[in-house]
């Protein structure tokens, strides 16, 4: 169920001026939590953190309402990306280090908009509701 109404979630494209890709990370009500066992939420956050380095800005996140496709990854074009006419790429069930390991090739090889993202990305892509979109000001 939707907390949007509870509570304030930061636009995407907060950083979308910068020179390299910004990975945002959902760590909010069903995205970081017990309820996708077996998977270590911190050790995943902090292996994108360091594994890209200055390649991109790693962010966490309050809900980003895909619940439904947690752990939820979206993958924010560079501002050469954007020129490029790139939009956000958003990534659910991003729940094995094989997919974390393609999320940091492609953001260190300039992400989207600037490079293709490797194969199996695309297993895991999806595109949000017009609400979340229009909510979260893409």
């Amino acid at each position: 169920m939707s907390k949007r109404s509870h509570r304030s979630v930061p636009a995407l494209g907060a950083g979308a001026g910068a020179e390299r890709p910004t990975v945002t990370v959902c760590r909010g009500c069903c995205c970081g939590t017990p309820r996708i066992p077996g998977l270590d939420h911190a050790a995943q956050l902090r292996d994108l953190r360091k594994t890209v380095g200055g390649a991109a800005t790693v962010r966490g996140t309050d809900c980003l309402d895909a619940c439904g496709r947690a752990n939820v990854v979206v993958i924010q074009p560079s501002a050469t990306g954007r020129r490029a006419g790139a939009r956000p790429v958003w990534l659910g069930l991003v729940n094995d280090r094989d997919a974390v390991v393609d999320i940091v090739a492609w953001a260190a090889s300039g992400g989207p908009g600037v490079t293709d993202p490797p194969g199996t990305l695309g297993l895991y892509a999806f595109s949000p509701s017009r609400r979340v979109r229009t909510e979260l000001d893409e």
